[in-house]
């Protein structure tokens, strides 16, 4: 009985991928997003701080509240006649405040969608709103340059703050104390106040336009974001500056924490996500999103994801279901009209069992061996799909051809179009470790079988010229790298040697 056709053997080499940890694994496992388009650019995402957490986007002259199972906008604020900003939900969940091109800070039942208070007194587009821990009173911010504080129950201005020397685009509060709010502005400055003072109580420079601020639940550490960096701030010790993060290469745009403050996400105009530890502020995992982010939420799960983009995108990633905790559906069984006879038999101990046996699927370098063509199983490799998306199987087949002995026939004969092909293969892989050996040993034999014909193609003889330069290229970092080796090696020795 004739043996199989043994086939090439393609050689595998390890990919250096990112380091698989417990939060790229957890942050991994997001289903695909579900994509919505609104009107204008998604500036706020805001979750409500209780179950069953929906969320709400603020989008043009609208803030729509999603729900979270449905992804769906069950109810839609529009009582704005012009650009809203900063749609927010009290603690309770049960109010919302925006502010807006109109300058007016707006008070929503979520329930009923109704307008309960309207509270004027500034006189630029107000971008940014908060509750206060006591839920009975907000926080807004200015294009004004000022920060006011409202008291809910009498529609009435408390206090106001005119410190800042530009536009006032991101505020915050403390949930340790109802009295400590901060500010960001693009005057680069952040400002902390104590609401029972008629000014600010410390202010730090981030220095670059500040749009977005954070602070932790104790209150004594608080974050600004401005350009494409992360600075971490300490209140306690006077505003000393803790640490500043920089992985993003443009503006970062908002920030929000996640898996119950240990972890902090930032999106920027890059189209990024990072996700930051909080104990060492090093990334942990990235998200990649098709637009510049403008705004961004997490649930308070961390069961869902959303993300407002300045093109009108907003996207919704919910958390995998845990596999443990899933419902399995049962099948149902087929049902056939017929029966199959003989699927299920089961043969005897003694029966003689003849298996059947699939014809075999060869590759088409393959069957070319198996003819020992190695012009035609050398084509084959070099076909566009396979030399781009598998150049190991492009080498193993040279490499094939090297044991064979059939290398050299394999490359002679060639017409201009078919050597073109070889040698940007060659010049595109040579610089490659992992297939450096087999190429340059191909390399060698080519100018060996065409070295006569050099100056009959002006084509060919330019990617021969190109093909040494590449080579000179690694020879000189070559030299550069044993020169670097040498100079560690004396680094070494003179700190390893003992003095007697």
């Amino acid at each position: 009985m004739a043996s199989s056709f043994k086939k090439t053997t393609i050689k595998s080499f390890p990919r250096v991928g990112e380091k698989i940890t417990r939060d790229t694994l957890y942050w991994k496992n997001l289903e695909f997003p579900i994509t919505k388009k609104e009107f204008a650019a998604v500036t706020c995402v805001d979750f409500c701080p209780v179950k069953p957490y929906h969320f709400a986007a603020t989008s043009s002259t609208r803030v729509q509240i999603y729900n979270c199972r449905t992804n769906q906008a069950d109810k839609t604020i529009s009582k704005f006649r012009e650009v809203a900003y900063s749609g927010c939900f009290r603690g309770d969940g049960k109010l919302l405040v925006a502010g807006g091109d109109e300058g007016m800070v707006k008070m929503f039942d979520v329930a009923g969608r109704s307008l309960l208070r309207v509270f004027k007194g500034h006189v630029g587009p107000v971008h940014v709103t908060k509750f206060m821990p006591d839920n009975l009173h907000i926080v807004s911010g200015s294009d004004d340059k000022s920060v006011k504080l409202w008291d809910i129950p009498r529609e009435d201005e408390l206090i106001s703050y005119s410190e800042h020397q530009d536009y006032v685009k991101t505020a915050a509060v403390s949930k340790a104390s109802k009295d400590i709010v901060i500010s960001g502005s693009y005057d680069h400055t952040i400002k902390l106040y104590d609401i029972r003072t008629p000014t600010s109580i410390l202010t730090v420079d981030h220095g670059d336009p500040v749009e977005n601020v954070l602070m932790f639940p104790g209150g004594g550490i608080f974050l600004s974001a401005g350009g494409n960096t992360i600075k971490v701030w300490d209140a306690l010790a006077g505003g000393k500056l803790l640490t500043q993060i920089s992985n993003h290469h443009k503006t970062i745009t908002t920030m929000c924490f996640g898996s119950n403050y240990r972890r902090l996400l930032s999106g920027s105009l890059d189209r990024h996500v990072k996700i930051y530890d909080i104990s060492t502020y090093q990334v942990v995992h990235t998200l990649d999103y098709p637009a510049p982010i403008l705004s961004m939420g997490v649930a308070g799960d961390d069961s869902l994801i959303a993300v407002g983009m300045a093109d009108g995108l907003l996207s919704i990633q919910h958390r995998k279901p845990d596999e443990s905790t899933a419902v399995v559906k049962r099948k149902k069984k087929a049902v056939y009209g017929y029966a199959i006879k003989g699927k299920t038999y089961v043969p005897a101990k003694g029966d003689h069992v003849i298996e059947h046996k699939r014809k075999e699927q060869l590759a088409k370098y393959d069957k070319y061996f198996k003819r020992f063509e190695h012009t035609k199983a050398l084509d084959s490799a070099l076909d566009i799909r396979v030399r781009m998306k598998t150049p190991e199987v492009t080498v193993s087949v040279l490499q094939e051809l090297i044991r064979r002995g059939g290398i050299k026939a394999a490359l002679a004969g060639r017409d201009d179009k078919s050597l073109s092909t070889l040698l940007k293969f060659l010049q595109k892989n040579l610089s490659n470790p992992k297939y450096m050996v087999t190429i340059i040993d191909v390399s060698n034999m080519v100018l060996d079988i065409y070295s006569q014909h050099i100056g009959q193609s002006s084509v060919i003889d330019d990617l021969f010229i190109q093909l040494k330069e590449i080579v000179d290229q690694e020879a000189s970092y070559m030299k550069l790298l044993l020169e670097v080796m040498g100079t560690m090696d004396t680094v070494f020795a003179a700190s390893t040697k003992v003095n007697f």
